[in-house]
């Protein structure tokens, strides 16, 4: 059998990935939040609210997962749904203010708490992981293409 030189870059991808995972989830739970509802917080802030599409292109929640992860938010009342004016079926979910508030507290705290596993890299090799990075997500969106 062929020895596949690509299959210690995908180990490392998905080791580099979970222990990301790991870390940043530590500090969001912190936060009285899961990863989940941080995510579309995060993604929620600084906007005038998106609807389900836009939230599902946006942030890493399953479509299936998308609609409890609101209905827990809209319980601890940090976001709320809006109808459409123009599509009856369509809802836009918005911050509230108490929402708005948390967003402004938690999102830079998290950056700060991530920039710390960042600071023994410096400039040089932050440039060099986000290229290959991008060449990489490049690779499998070219590759998906041409699945189709």
């Amino acid at each position: 059998m062929r020895k596949e030189t690509f299959l210690p870059v995908l180990r490392e991808l998905a080791r580099c990935y979970q222990a990301f995972e790991s870390y940043s989830s530590k500090h969001i739970r912190t936060l009285g939040l899961t990863p989940a509802q941080f995510d579309l917080i995060v993604t929620l802030g600084n906007t005038q609210g998106m609807n389900f599409k836009e939230l599902g292109e946006q942030t890493l929640i399953t479509k299936g997962t998308l609609t409890g992860v609101v209905d827990r938010l809209v319980v601890k009342k940090l976001v709320r749904r809006i109808a459409s004016p123009t599509d009856g079926r369509s809802q836009t979910v918005q911050l509230t203010a108490h929402g708005e508030s948390l967003f402004a507290r938690i999102f830079p705290a998290h950056v700060a708490h991530v920039r710390a596993a960042f600071a023994g890299l410096d400039a040089a090799g932050l440039e060099q992981a986000e290229t290959t990075l991008r060449q990489l997500r490049s690779a499998f969106a070219k590759a998906g293409e041409q699945q189709k």
